[in-house]
């Protein structure tokens, strides 16, 4: 019976032909199972240059994690050849089934690999792994390190990249994300927002050739964004992307809102009302809109200042023309004298560049905003992240387009 239990885990495990099953031992109280490997072939090998080697000795006895079965945890135990090379050093021989510093097999990291990226949590990984959630938590920094080393930034042209912030703990905590439109992959994470900070990412990221190619980058008007491309991407045309231009606008309703419904009932409870693109209107909040709409408030001009400047976008516009409609829009916009959307407009108008070359280009965040909804739904399920390296290895493994498996698998 246990020649048989030995051949069934020898053709089952799959850690090559160079190593085989001696022993299966059961433990039914702690309900584990240990299968005792050795390395049978007799060739053996230097693990840095691959020249041959000599056996010199076994370490001790070691163990690592692997696969469960059935109800039991699985343990691999062996004693690992030492060789003796010919630059006189005694070395360990290269495993194939685990990394060097490991205690766990690659089989049992690809596991739980797969189950993050399903998961999308930690926690519920390791329960599912039946491990720590401090395992699962090393193999996804690990596996993230091993896919940004392994990622050639070379082949990829950089012509247009996004830079966005996601705020990070409570209170005025900001990361900053660097994307790539064109393959919706994340490219890095810096840990804060200012200049300096941001200068160091895209050292990191990319290379002096890459940061002169840069023709385009989209980003808020974050000073600290702004000065790091004019210092780094010397080449490249600042965009004020449609979604932030937007979302001042919005804010700028909502401001004038809060103000108005103070001394008007009707407003109560229109803001969804306001803010919605009409197509997505329920019919009661559709109600309250024609009703705000056909209204004398501020508020209702504010809402006309800003379809009218989202009809900017609907066609293709050259500078010159795009410099102009701009211009007039931001005149009769300013002209109704409501201090809240003046101030937009006036913000607008000191980054006017930006916002032109967003008409001009149709260059949008769209992207990194779908990947900014990405990265707060691993937030969500992670329950937040209080160490920002914790953060940036999700963000990476969950959304950096990384080659994420062992080189072998």
């Amino acid at each position: 019976m246990m020649d048989f239990t030995k051949d069934f885990f020898n053709l089952v495990l799959d850690f090559g032909d160079d190593w085989a099953i001696t022993k299966v031992e059961a433990d039914h109280r702690k309900l584990h199972v240990y299968l005792y490997i050795e390395y049978i072939s007799d060739h053996y090998e230097d693990p840095d240059t691959l020249e041959t080697a000599t056996l010199y000795d076994h370490t001790e006895l070691r163990e690592w994690r692997h696969l469960d079965i059935l109800q039991y945890k699985c343990y691999v135990r062996c004693k690992i050849p030492r060789v003796r090379c010919k630059d006189g050093k005694t070395k360990q021989i290269a495993l194939g089934w685990t990394g060097k510093h490991d205690r766990h097999t690659y089989h049992f990291e690809i596991r739980v690999i797969d189950l993050l990226q399903i998961t999308k949590n930690q926690t519920q990984t390791a329960e599912f792994m039946n491990c720590s959630f401090r395992l699962v938590n090393r193999i996804m920094h690990r596996c993230t390190e091993r896919g940004m080393k392994r990622r050639d930034l070379s082949i990829v042209p950089f012509e247009h990249i996004s830079i966005d912030e996601k705020s990070f703990k409570k209170g005025h905590n900001y990361i900053t994300v660097l994307s790539h439109p064109r393959s919706g992959a994340v490219l890095n994470v810096g840990e804060k927002r200012d200049t300096a900070s941001v200068n160091q990412l895209i050292n990191s990221t990319f290379t002096k050739e890459q940061q002169q190619s840069i023709n385009t980058v989209s980003m808020d008007m974050w000073k600290s964004y702004i000065n790091s491309v004019k210092q780094k991407c010397p080449n490249a045309e600042i965009v004020h992307d449609k979604f932030h231009l937007i979302a001042y606008l919005n804010k700028s309703i909502d401001q004038v809102r809060r103000r108005e419904v103070k001394a008007n009932d009707v407003l109560i409870d229109s803001r969804y009302a306001i803010l919605k693109n009409e197509e997505n209107l329920t019919e009661k909040q559709r109600e309250k809109f024609e009703l705000i709409k056909a209204a004398n408030f501020e508020v209702s001009k504010v809402w006309h200042i800003r379809e009218n400047f989202k009809e900017l976008f609907e066609f293709y516009n050259e500078g010159k023309e795009a410099e102009c409609l701009f211009i007039n829009w931001a005149q009769d916009s300013f002209m109704h004298g409501i201090r809240e959307v003046n101030k937009v407009i006036m913000m607008f108008l000191t980054h006017s560049k930006g916002v032109i070359n967003a008409l001009i280009s149709n260059l949008n965040n769209a992207m990194a905003e779908r990947l900014n909804g990405k990265i707060q739904e691993v937030k969500l399920i992670g329950r937040g992240y209080r160490i920002f390296e914790n953060f940036r290895s999700a963000i990476l493994f969950f959304h950096g387009g990384l080659s994420l498996y062992p080189q072998k698998w």
